[in-house]
């Protein structure tokens, strides 16, 4: 963190009391939010309380040991991170702490107490090339040029948000190219701004806008229950709440490696350490499906794993949407996971009750709705103040405690968020991936993308995925009275239904996360396999219309291939449903 690279500290308190990783100190001169340090080892921690003489700090580190009567420092700033090249391919702890630098001082990967490091390199020179010229006029977040900071990404060098008021502009009088550090000044206007590479910004404060639009494109995933039935759109806000196993944690992991966004900021918000060991192991590995290169080198990570403070959980949501708002502000669309928000829920929870706070339902606090809301409200598609367009799609997954979605993280999720991805340990158990349950899910992005899949894809893309709609619910209904009667005592058209319903869920909706092809389907594959599914239904209900019995229409050679479209490579697909429907279309109409 960056807080006491440029303020002076100074020792303004005393402890008064430890409870966990909630600290009360006395005569400390702050404000509220400042950072400040605490006892002897310098605990970085946040001033969250202030009554009378008496603050109340919530400690980012372990607190054992820490006694009354210890010293307490405020920097006079609040908690920030520092926005500039270096942040992508890096992995932060919940306040951007670099931990491989912490690592490196430390020589081990357990970490002592009170280590600190700016979040990016300060030493490290990038090549910048201006994009203005001396005497040209520029306003607050301007971009004034760029440097390459991975294979993938130029990082936009802009004038700080607050170095000008809201239409005030200034010229500038020098800007020069070549190789800077982050902290050297490459550009200086006419009163006296000189401008970094290097800002800071406070995590709990939205970075300024111009103006919200409604989102009409896509992010496009590459899974087909996503993209087929509940798409996202780019700026829009998702949920994935699921019991344990259920799978969110692989979801949005496959979201993070193959939706269409410019940059990946990743959050594992008291996750398992395991799970994010997979992560960190994993994506320094993958081939970018877009640009061929490191799948890091448009990635952030930020690790903030169960065995970690519980502070700087609540604090980690913040650190991550504040990185994606600054590369928002350069024109990039930005596609931020946070897993989970159940438990930064339960951190604020903790953090509370050591406050004595009065409690809520099921003991969070009551802010909680609040706290969500204002995270979820930073997501969007944005006019910026300088011009650029840019988005942030927030997708945050829910561990509801045995997968009741009644329980109040759950259920304040779903009054904020448009789309909503159910995830149910029932198909996880039948080995049905990815297990979000059709029935349950639902987007309210649906209409406004339509026109976007009619123009880049098919014309009547919302037709068939109404009609696989209807089919599934038919098929929902009709499982019931299967449960109880059998499926043999239906009328055959209602046997037929539940033939295709199948094949839409085992052809159509399961994906293999695992396979090399059938990880990712791009939604042309997508229609394809779904408007080969209808082929099947239309020539069957008509054999069965001209008196075909149902077994001999089930039992043609070419229906069985339907499954083996997702595993087709992408550009053979056309080709192999071609041939396909041909072949069903024949068989069939062979039989009357």
């Amino acid at each position: 963190m960056s807080q006491a690279t440029d303020t002076t500290v100074r020792e303004d308190g005393v402890i008064e009391s430890v409870s966990g990783p909630v600290v009360t100190a006395r005569d400390l001169d702050a404000k509220m939010n400042d950072v400040v340090y605490v006892g002897e080892e310098g605990l970085m921690g946040e001033v969250i309380e202030i009554e009378g003489d008496i603050t109340t700090i919530q400690v980012y580190e372990e607190t054992s040991a820490v006694a009354p009567g210890e010293p307490v420092e405020g920097t006079g700033a609040p908690l920030s991170v520092d926005l500039g090249p270096g942040m992508l391919d890096s992995i932060y702890d919940g306040v951007q702490r670099p931990l491989d630098v912490l690592e490196e001082k430390m020589g081990s990967a357990f970490l002592d107490r009170g280590v600190d490091a700016p979040g990016i390199d300060l030493e490290k020179t990038w090549e910048f090339t201006p994009e203005v010229e001396e005497g040209d006029e520029v306003g607050r977040g301007d971009i004034v040029g760029s440097v390459p900071e991975t294979p993938s990404i130029d990082h936009k060098v802009m004038v700080p948000p607050g170095a000008l008021d809201e239409g005030e502009t200034a010229e500038i009088v020098s800007i020069e190219s070549g190789n800077f550090t982050v902290e050297d000044t490459v550009a200086e206007l006419d009163d006296g701004t000189e401008i970094q590479m290097r800002q800071e910004w406070p995590v709990r404060e939205p970075r300024p806008t111009e103006d919200k639009q409604t989102p009409t494109e896509p992010l496009t995933s590459g899974q087909r229950i996503l993209d087929g039935l509940f798409p996202l759109a780019k700026g829009g806000t998702a949920a994935i709440p699921g019991p344990f196993g259920s799978g969110k944690t692989v979801t949005q992991q496959s979201l993070a490696k193959f939706a269409d966004a410019d940059i990946v900021v990743y959050i594992g918000c008291g996750e398992r350490g395991n799970e994010m060991t997979e992560v960190i192991d994993d994506f320094p590995e993958l081939p970018d499906p877009q640009t061929g290169n490191a799948l890091m080198a448009r990635t952030c990570l930020i690790a903030n794993t169960s065995n970690m403070p519980v502070a700087a959980r609540e604090s980690c949501v913040y650190t991550g949407i504040t990185i994606a708002e600054h590369y928002r502000d350069m024109g990039y669309d930005v596609a931020l996971m946070a897993d989970s928000t159940s438990r930064w829920a339960e951190a604020m929870r903790e953090i509370s009750s050591r406050l004595e706070e009065m409690p809520g339902e099921e003991g969070y606090p009551a802010y909680l709705a609040a706290r969500l809301s204002e995270f979820y409200e930073r997501a969007g598609y944005f006019d910026n103040i300088n011009g650029t367009e840019g988005s942030i799609s927030a997708i945050g997954a829910v561990s509801p405690p045995g997968g009741d979605f009644s329980e109040p993280v759950t259920q304040n999720t779903l009054r904020i968020v448009k789309t909503f991805w159910a995830l149910d340990s029932d198909l996880a158990e039948r080995r049905h991936f990815p297990a979000i349950n059709w029935n349950e899910s639902y987007s309210l992005y649906r209409d406004q993308l339509d026109e976007w899949f009619e123009n880049n894809v098919a014309e009547d893309w919302p037709e068939q995925r109404q009609w696989a709609i209807d089919v599934l619910d038919e098929d929902d209904e009709l499982q019931e009275v299967v449960q109880l009667v059998g499926k043999d005592a239906l009328p055959e058209d209602q046997q037929l239904t539940l033939e295709v319903a199948r094949y839409i869920k085992e052809a159509w909706l399961q994906q293999n996360a695992l396979h090399d092809v059938d990880r990712y389907c791009p939604p042309e594959k997508t229609y394809r396999i779904l408007g080969a599914i209808r082929t099947f239904n239309d020539e069957a209900f008509d054999a069965l219309d001209a008196g075909v019995p149902i077994d001999e229409i089930t039992d043609i050679d070419a229906v069985p291939r339907l499954n083996r479209i997702g595993t087709t490579p992408d550009d053979e697909v056309d080709e192999f449903v071609d041939d396909l429907e041909d072949d069903m279309t024949e068989q069939l109409r062979s039989l009357y």
